[in-house]
């Protein structure tokens, strides 16, 4: 059994040499700031995450806890103003500590950048409902003596939009 002298003949260790970059890393992009920013509507919930949205996440210096920077319209500013504690402790519950001490709130037009609107989160698209079967049926009778194929497909289009509507009111 060999013992270790203590020399390490002029070889670091690997983790003093990453030890820094680690740390500037881990500083600069969070682990949990990717759960964050990909869980944001889990986090603070659909009505804040529809008006807001995380951009960054920047640690000071020497300072303890971070700033959240939500970036946000200026009619929505204000509510989401309101809600800072709020939103600081569900993502420092995201993080398990207090990892963020501030946030901070970033304004945009409603009308700006390139895309042209300040969209924060996906809307699923809206699937039609398929019509009830009763009604699809009377559609197709309604035109059912209609000889040609095209007016007739347009015609029963036609009343099972009138139907189906009628039906909702």
């Amino acid at each position: 059994m060999s013992t270790r002298n203590g020399s390490t003949y002029g070889f670091k260790r690997t983790v003093s040499l990453l030890e820094g970059r680690i740390r500037r890393a881990s500083e600069s992009r969070g682990f949990a700031e990717s759960r964050v920013l990909t869980h944001w509507v889990e986090i603070v919930g659909e009505q804040t995450a529809d008006i807001a949205h995380p951009i960054n996440v920047s640690y000071a210096r020497h300072g303890m806890g971070a700033t959240l920077t939500v970036l946000t319209t200026g009619a929505n500013a204000p509510l989401l103003e309101m809600q800072k504690e709020t939103i600081r402790n569900r993502v420092n519950a995201t993080y398990g500590y207090n990892a963020i001490a501030r946030i901070k709130i970033t304004q945009t037009a409603a009308q700006g950048f390139s895309e042209g609107k300040a969209v924060f989160h996906h809307k699923p698209k809206h699937r039609p409902k398929q019509p009830d079967p009763a009604v699809t049926h009377e559609a197709q009778t309604m035109s059912r003596d209609v000889a040609d194929t095209d007016l007739k497909r347009a015609l029963e289009t036609l009343a099972l939009n009138v139907l189906s509507r009628n039906q909702t009111k």
